[in-house]
C-alpha cells in the first residue's frame, strides 16, 4: 500500500486527507493516510466557550455561492448543521459617525449612480469625493497604461474613481478581508474581474455591475455557518478520517522532511516521536514552516515561499447587556478605515461583527453578541498590550463607535499570529513557480492559504487539488 503524510491538519490538510481515502465515495485503491499538526486539528477554525455558548474565534462563516465548502458539508452528511446568515448590510464609521453602505457595491466599488447620491455615501466620501466617483460613468477616465497581467487594487480603482472611493469603502471591505492593504493587493489573485474591467475602456461602475441574469441567479444565502460553530467543521472531518484509518496526530510538528534510502520509500519526515517513511507528502501549513521544510530540497521554493508575507490579528467576542449600547438600524456589522483619527491616534478596531444578528441561533434575550477584530498587516500595535489592556482599549473604542459607556458583561480574546498571507502584486506568479518546482521533487504537493485563496472554500479546494496531484502523480508511477 502507498503511504501519504499530509502535515498541516487545518481545514486545507484536512479536506486533502477526505479527498485521498476517496471523499464520501469508496475507499478502493486509497492511499494510507498520516496527518501531523503542531497544535490542534482545525487551524483557525476553532470555537472557545464565552460565557455559556461555544463562540467562533477564528472564521464565523464562509460564502455559500462557492460551492466547496457547503459540498463538503453535505458528503459529510452534517448538511441539517448549515445555517443561513440571517441579514444583510454593513456600516461604515465615517467622518464621526455610522454611515450606512449601499446595496449594489463590487466588493466595495459603486456600480451605480444612486449609490453615490445617498446622503450616507456623501457623507463618508465628501461631496467631491462622490463627485469625482460619479465622473466614470460620464466620462470615463482611460487606463493610464496598456493592460498588464497583474495590478494592485487599490490604484486601479483609485484612477478611475478617486482615492476616498479607495480609502473609505475598498480598503476596508477588501483590505479588511486579508488584514492587509489595497495599495500593495493583487487584483488578479484577489479581485480578477476588477483587474480585467479597470484596464478596459469605458467606466468601470458598469464593468462591475452584475448581468441581469447573474443577479437573477444570485438566490439563496450569501453565507452560512454549522449550528454548533465553524469549530465543529473539523470535528465532523475528523470523525470521517478516522474511520476510514487515517493517522491523526496532533502536538506533532514535521521537524524536516528528506530523501528516503535507496530502495526504500521516497521521503522521511521527522517528527518528535520518530520518522515517517511514505511515498509521498502533502505540506498545507503557512509559508515558513513549508520554507523550512523544503528549503534543502529547492532553495528557490524557500526564496519564493519567503516573500509570502503573513499579518497578525486578534478577535474579541464580548456580551453586552442589551440597551447598553445604541445599536444600528440593520446590518452585520461595521467598518473602520485604517487611520480613522481617535485623540492623538487612531482606531486600533478596523471591523465589528453583529455576531447576534448574523447568526440568529446565537442571540439571548437581554443581551447582545459583538465581535471586534484589530490588526492589520502594517499595525501591529495590539501585540503591545495584554489581554486585559486589549479588551479595555477595544470596550472604549466600541463605546464610542456604538454610543454608550457600557462594560461587557463577559470577554474572549484571541490572537492569530501570523495567520493572514498577503498576496501582493504577481502573487499567483509566485504560486505557479512555487507549484511548478515542488512537482519536480517528485510525490510532494502544497496546499493552504497561501496560494490561491484565503476563504474556507478555497482553502478546501486547494487541499482537495493537492491530494489530486500526488493521486495523478502515483498513477504516472505505476
Amino acid at each position: 500500500m502507498t503511504s501519504v503524510v499530509v502535515i498541516g491538519g487545518g481545514i486545507s490538510g484536512l479536506a486533502c486527507a477526505f479527498e485521498l481515502v476517496g471523499g464520501a465515495g469508496p475507499t478502493g485503491g486509497a492511499p494510507e493516510v498520516t496527518v501531523l499538526d503542531a497544535g490542534q486539528l482545525g487551524g483557525k477554525l476553532r470555537t472557545a466557550p464565552l460565557g455559556d455558548q461555544q463562540i467562533d474565534v477564528g472564521p464565523d462563516g464562509f460564502l455559500a455561492r462557492r460551492p466547496e465548502a457547503a459540498a463538503l458539508v453535505h458528503e459529510l452528511g452534517a448538511a441539517d448543521q448549515l445555517e443561513p446568515v440571517g441579514a444583510s448590510g454593513a456600516w461604515v464609521f465615517a467622518r464621526g459617525r455610522l454611515r450606512r453602505l449601499p446595496e449594489g457595491l463590487a466588493l466595495g466599488v459603486p456600480t451605480r449612480l444612486r449609490d453615490l447620491r445617498t446622503s450616507d455615501m456623501v457623507g463618508m466620501l465628501g461631496v467631491a469625493g462622490a463627485a469625482r466617483a460619479s465622473i466614470d460613468l460620464f466620462a470615463p477616465r482611460a487606463a493610464r497604461r496598456a493592460p498588464l497581467p497583474d495590478r494592485a487594487i487599490g490604484p486601479l480603482v483609485a484612477d478611475k474613481l478617486g482615492t476616498r472611493v479607495v480609502d473609505v469603502l475598498v480598503d476596508p471591505l477588501v483590505g479588511g478581508i486579508h488584514a492587509g492593504r489595497v495599495r500593495n493587493l493583487s487584483a488578479a489573485a484577489v479581485y480578477p474581474t476588477l483587474l480585467d474591467a479597470a484596464q478596459r475602456r469605458g467606466s468601470l461602475m458598469r464593468a462591475l455591475r452584475p448581468a441581469p441574469e447573474d443577479a437573477a441567479a444570485a438566490t439563496g444565502p450569501a453565507f452560512l455557518t454549522l449550528r454548533d460553530g465553524l469549530g465543529s467543521f473539523p470535528a465532523l472531518l475528523e470523525a470521517h478520517l478516522r474511520a476510514r484509518g487515517v493517522s491523526l496526530h496532533t502536538e506533532s510538528p514535521a521537524l524536516e522532511l528528506r530523501r528516503g534510502a535507496p530502495g526504500a520509500r521516497r521521503w522521511v519526515v521527522e517528527t518528535g516521536a520518530g520518522p515517517l517513511h511514505c511515498d509521498a507528502v502533502i505540506i498545507a501549513t503557512p509559508p515558513a514552516p513549508t520554507a523550512a521544510l523544503l528549503g534543502s530540497h529547492d532553495e528557490n521554493v524557500a526564496v519564493m515561499l519567503g516573500t509570502i508575507d503573513t499579518a497578525s490579528v486578534a478577535t474579541l467576542a464580548m456580551r453586552f447587556a442589551e440597551g447598553d449600547l445604541e445599536m444600528p438600524d440593520g446590518g452585520t456589522g461595521l467598518l473602520v478605515p485604517v487611520g480613522t483619527p481617535r485623540g492623538a491616534s487612531s482606531f486600533f478596531t478596523t471591523a465589528v461583527t453583529f455576531l447576534d444578528r448574523k447568526w440568529p441561533h446565537l442571540a439571548q434575550d437581554g443581551a447582545v453578541l459583538l465581535r471586534a477584530s484589530v490588526g492589520r498587516i502594517d499595525d501591529v500595535r495590539f501585540a503591545e498590550l495584554d489581554d486585559a489592556a486589549l479588551a479595555a482599549q477595544v470596550t472604549d473604542e466600541l463605546n464610542e463607535l456604538l454610543g454608550g459607556t457600557a462594560e461587557p458583561a463577559a470577554t474572549l480574546v484571541a490572537r492569530w499570529p501570523a495567520s493572514f498571507p498577503q498576496y501582493h502584486v504577481n502573487h499567483l506568479v509566485r504560486v505557479e513557480g512555487i507549484e511548478s518546482a515542488v512537482r519536480e521533487l517528485g510525490g510532494v504537493a502544497v496546499a493552504g492559504a497561501a496560494y490561491r485563496g484565503v476563504g474556507i472554500p478555497a482553502c478546501i479546494a486547494s487541499g482537495r487539488a493537492a491530494a489530486r496531484r500526488v493521486r495523478d502523480w502515483f498513477a504516472d508511477q505505476s
